[in-house]
C-alpha cells in the first residue's frame, strides 16, 4: 500500500463541482485582482476568526512582514520567536531590518514556552511571534500577560492553525494581530499561495492595507513605499468554497490523530501533547522517537510518506551566525529538531491506511 503524506487531490474531487463552479466565475467575470471574492473572503474570514478585520495578502509571510511594517517594527528592535518552526517566522524580522530573539519550547506541546519568553526581554523588545505549531496554540494566557506586563505587542502566527482554539477563543483572536497561510498544504489552503491578517485594530489594518498595493489608496498617489503583495481573487474564491468545510476538516484530522494516539500509544516512541481545554487542529500529526531517521527509511521502503518538521532550529542556520547562538543554547528545541517528525494524517485519510501506517511501525520495533 502507498500512503500519502497528503492527497489533496482526494480534498478536490470531495468539492470538485463547487470548486470548478467558483473558478469560472472567476474567469467569466475577469476581475482577477482584489476583486468581491477577496473582499467576501477578507469579512467572512473576520467573523470566522472572532475579528472585526481581514486583508487578504499574497501569502503568510508577507503576512508577518506587513504586519510587522505597519507597526513600524525595525532596526534596532527585538521580535522574540521561537526557532522551532518555519524560516519565515524569524525571516520576517530580519526583512525589515529587526533582530530575531530566540526562546525554548515547551517539551511536551513544542509551543514556544512563555518563562523562556520573559527571560529574554529587554529594553528593545517590541514584540512577540508565538507560532501555534502543528495546529496547536500556544499559551496564550501567559504570553499576553507578559506581553502586557512589559508594553509589548503579540503577533500570532496562526498559519498552521486556522480553526484552532485556546479556551474557547480561536486562533488569530487573542493577541493584538495574527496571521495565516493559504498555502495549498495548510488545513485551509488554495491552489497556490495565499495569506491573511486578522485584527480589531482598524488603524493598522488600514494601514497594512495601504503597505500591500504599493503605499498607494487611490492609484498613482502614493503615501509610503509599500509592497505588491495582493490576495489573487481566484484562490480567494476557491478558499471561500473550503472554508464552508474547515471545521468538518478539522474535526476529522482530530478524529484521525486520536486514532494514531490509540494504535501507537504502547510503542516506544512520544506521541503528541495537547493543551488542555484546547482544540487541535493537527496541521501535522507529529510523533518523537530517537531512532527518526530509521523509522523513517523503513516507512519509505513500505510506501509510506513521512516529513521531518524542523531538522535544523532557526537559531543554528547558516544565516543567523551572526546572532552568536550555539548549540545547546536552546535545548528543548534543538532536541525536538532531533526527534520529530509526521505520519499520513488529512482528513479524507481511511483507518485502513492508518493501520497500515501503524503496521509499519510495529514492524520496526519487532525487528530491532
Amino acid at each position: 500500500m502507498k500512503v500519502n503524506l497528503l492527497d489533496l487531490k482526494a480534498q478536490y474531487h470531495t468539492i470538485e463541482e463547487e470548486v470548478n463552479k467558483a473558478i469560472k466565475e472567476v474567469l467569466e467575470s475577469s476581475h482577477f485582482i482584489m476583486g468581491p471574492n477577496v473582499k467576501k473572503l477578507e469579512e467572512e474570514i473576520a467573523e470566522y476568526t472572532g475579528v472585526k478585520y481581514g486583508i487578504g495578502v499574497a501569502n503568510g509571510t508577507d503576512a508577518l512582514m506587513l504586519t510587522l511594517k505597519a507597526l513600524g517594527i525595525g532596526e534596532g528592535d527585538e521580535v522574540i520567536t521561537t526557532p522551532f518552526t518555519f524560516f519565515a517566522s524569524a525571516e520576517t524580522t530580519s526583512v525589515v531590518g529587526a533582530t530575531p530573539v530566540f526562546a525554548d519550547i515547551e517539551k511536551d506541546t513544542l509551543c514556544i514556552d512563555p518563562d523562556s519568553i520573559e527571560k529574554n526581554i529587554n529594553e528593545r523588545t517590541k514584540a512577540i511571534i508565538p507560532v501555534h505549531i502543528f495546529g496547536q496554540m500556544c499559551d496564550m494566557d501567559r504570553i499576553m500577560e507578559i506581553a502586557n506586563k512589559h508594553n509589548l505587542i503579540v503577533i500570532e502566527d496562526a498559519c498552521q492553525a486556522i480553526g484552532a482554539e485556546y479556551k474557547g477563543k480561536r486562533a488569530g483572536s487573542i493577541g493584538h494581530v495574527a496571521c495565516y497561510s493559504f498555502f495549498p498544504t495548510k488545513n485551509l489552503g488554495g491552489y497556490g499561495d495565499g495569506g491573511m491578517i486578522v485584527t480589531d485594530n482598524k488603524e493598522l489594518a488600514d494601514k497594512i492595507k495601504l503597505l500591500r498595493v504599493h503605499g498607494s489608496k487611490v492609484k498613482y498617489h502614493h503615501e509610503a513605499i509599500g509592497h505588491n503583495s495582493r490576495l489573487d481573487e481566484m484562490q480567494a474564491a476557491v478558499l471561500r468554497v473550503k472554508l464552508k468545510y474547515i471545521d468538518k476538516w478539522n474535526n476529522s484530522r482530530g478524529e484521525h490523530a486520536h486514532t494514531y494516539n490509540e494504535l501507537l500509544k504502547d510503542l516506544d516512541v512520544v506521541l503528541p501533547t495537547e493543551r488542555e481545554n484546547c482544540k487541535h487542529v493537527y496541521h501535522l500529526y507529529t510523533i518523537q522517537s530517537s531512532k527518526r531517521d530509521e523509522i523513517i527509511e523503513h516507512l519509505k521502503e513500505n510506501g509510506v510518506a513521512s516529513g521531518i518538521y524542523y531538522p535544523i532550529p532557526v537559531h543554528l542556520q547558516e544565516v543567523y551566525k551572526h546572532l552568536g547562538y550555539k548549540q545547546g543554547d536552546i535545548p528543548n528545541a534543538e532536541d525536538a529538531c532531533t526527534k520529530t517528525f509526521a505520519l499520513p494524517l488529512y482528513p479524507e485519510m481511511t483507518r485502513e491506511q492508518q493501520k497500515y501506517v501503524v503496521t509499519k511501525i510495529k514492524e520496526f520495533f519487532q525487528n530491532k
